[in-house]
Formats: C-alpha cells, structure tokens, sequence
C-alpha cells in the first residue's frame, strides 16, 4: 500500500479503505476458488493491485467512460481501476463462471456502484466502450482481434479510444504480429516504479 499511496496521493479515505480491504477479500475467496496463485496471493499488491492501477499513469480515465475489462479473471484490472475511478463504468467480463463469482462478491463487499461483472466469452459479448483493458489474457493480436468491435469511435480522450493492455515480457514481438497498419504505442510500466518486477512491464495502446 506505501507505494500506491506514493503514486496516487490524491487517494480519498473511502478510496484507501477499498484498497485495503482487497487484501483479506481475495485470500478469503482464493482459499474456496483460486484465481490467484498460492504462490503469488502474498504478493497481491504489488504484483496485482499496483500493476493494475499503473494503467491510469497512461491515461485517465473521464467521468461516464464506458470500460470493457476483458478476461478480467478474479477482477485484475478493474476492481483496483474502479475503485480509483468511482465515476467511470466497468463492466468486467471472463469465460469461467467460478471467477465472475469472485468479482461479483469483491465488488459487492467494496460496494462498488460502478462495476458490472458479466460470465460471457469475449466472441460473445456485445457492447460498445470507449476503451477495453485486459491484462494477461492472450496475445496483443487476438486482443485486438477480439476488441475491435466493441470500441465505439466517438472520442471523449485526449488519447483515441482503443485497446488498453498491460504485457510483459518481449513485447516487440507480438507488437510486430499486428497486421500492418495497426497504431500502436507501448508504455514501460518502469517510468513510474523501480522495482525489478516492472522492469519487463508494459502498457500497449493500440487505437481502434
């Protein structure tokens, strides 16, 4: 918590509250259905809650922005996202019922107004969002792939609506996988924390 209040310092009290609650709300439900490694829950925020929240060093979010969390798995990126942004809307979507689960019962324990967590496959979903985020899901073509139909093109941002995704590793490769055309922009996630964990961090913008 000491490093996001760093970054964040404008954190309301309710704000700070969420965000510490986190904490025993997901090792409570890891233990009955395991959407976070054992391995990792002890990390959960600098490796899950942080590296979340370092998508806002990107672009912040405007109140009544309509955001898509694909493949959001226990809630990584939007619970922590919907917590920091209390006037945007987040729906969050994941193929596995048990995972959707846990988000339903986070948020509601939070009592997050703002967050609409859905059990639906991302080639079934439809909608339209000024961004979709996603993190650890699938490779930056088939996010693209999966996405490009449910960014509407009236922008509301300085940056253009688009995909949102937090990567890792070498991320060139999969930025050269994308047909060509495609405008996308990475973020290095080390410009704002030193930490070795974010060294091979990333945020890659592509635009619808």
């Amino acid at each position: 918590m000491e490093q996001i209040l760093a970054l964040f310092p404008a954190l309301t009290e309710v704000q700070i509250r969420q965000l510490e609650q986190l904490g025993p709300l997901y090792r409570t439900w890891n233990q009955k259905i395991n959407v976070i490694s054992r391995r990792d829950i002890e990390q959960l925020y600098p490796h899950h809650v942080l590296h979340s929240l370092l998508l806002a060093k990107v672009i912040a979010f405007k109140a009544r922005a309509q955001i898509l969390d694909l493949g959001t798995g226990g809630g990584f990126p939007g619970i922590p996202l919907a917590i920091l942004f209390p006037e945007v809307q987040f729906t969050l979507i994941d193929g596995t019922r048990k995972k959707i689960r846990v988000v339903e019962e986070v948020a509601t324990a939070l009592q997050l107004q703002n967050t609409n967590p859905i059990h639906v496959r991302a080639e079934e979903h439809r909608g339209q969002y000024d961004f979709v985020i996603s993190r650890a899901v699938a490779s930056l073509d088939k996010l693209v792939n999966w996405s490009r139909r449910l960014i509407h093109l009236k922008h509301k941002h300085a940056l253009p609506n688009g995909l949102l995704a937090l990567k890792g590793g070498k991320i060139e490769d999969e930025r050269k996988a994308l047909p060509k055309g495609e405008y996308a922009e990475v973020f290095p996630l080390s410009e704002w924390v030193n930490d070795p964990y974010f060294e091979q961090k990333y945020v890659v913008y592509v635009q619808a």
